[in-house]
């Protein structure tokens, strides 16, 4: 069942959702069905619009959107589309960083980082230094970060609880995350600002593949 906004405010966050999917899976970061957007509602922060499940990224239309508490990720009213699958990991960027927007995007040279850093069953992490880009992260400290490499367990909710634990133990660590073999996942206080971090991001990879510099990859 289709979800439609009722107010102004979820009808502009769902446009907003829409048109930004289409511009990413352009890009060739959200092929077929693949990737996930949220944003939390302006008039009501504790609930937020996800993309639905199972939409193409280029045809989404702001009705192909679901509304979940932004918290918990369920559904509210629990009879629309089935939210994506991913859900329970935004809800957990929610409740640790206070963002107001989470983008998860199968880009490609951050999925080759993540394949290339990724372990079976522990976190990693992936040392970014020294380029300019990183100051489009907003760190304290600019000159470096940690990038984290998460397992893709089959259970969803078990990679939502990582990155909870994760994001509460390193609370001044970079806006997103990768997964093992699947994508990367950034946040942010607007949509924009979201998308601007993942551009970073994926373009700190990029950096990383093209030049063949051997990654620096610690284990949890």
């Amino acid at each position: 069942m289709s979800y439609a906004p009722s107010t102004a405010a979820g009808k502009q966050t769902a446009q907003q959702l829409a048109d930004i999917s289409r511009t990413l899976y352009e890009r060739g970061w959200m092929p077929g069905t693949s990737g996930n957007i949220s944003m939390r509602l302006p008039d009501d922060p504790d609930r937020a619009l996800i993309t639905a499940s199972g939409r193409d990224k280029g045809e989404l239309t702001a009705r192909d959107v679901v509304e979940v508490d932004a918290l918990t990720g369920r559904a509210t009213p629990p009879v629309q589309d089935r939210p994506s699958a991913e859900t329970s990991i935004h809800a957990a960027v929610y409740r640790v960083t206070g963002a107001r927007a989470v983008i998860h995007v199968h880009s490609p040279y951050a999925t080759v980082v993540a394949h290339r850093a990724a372990t079976l069953d522990t976190v990693a992490s992936v040392r970014l230094e020294r380029f300019e880009l990183l100051k489009g992260l907003g760190l304290k400290n600019p000159t470096f970060t940690d990038l984290p490499v998460f397992p893709n367990w089959p259970e969803v909710d078990r990679i939502a609880d990582d990155v909870a634990a994760r994001l509460t133990a390193d609370r001044e660590g970079p806006p997103g995350l990768l997964l093992a073999d699947h994508g990367i996942t950034t946040w942010g206080d607007t949509l924009g600002q979201a998308k601007n971090r993942l551009e970073c991001l994926e373009s700190l990879c990029r950096l990383l593949v093209i030049s063949q510099t051997e990654l620096h990859v610690s284990r949890a």
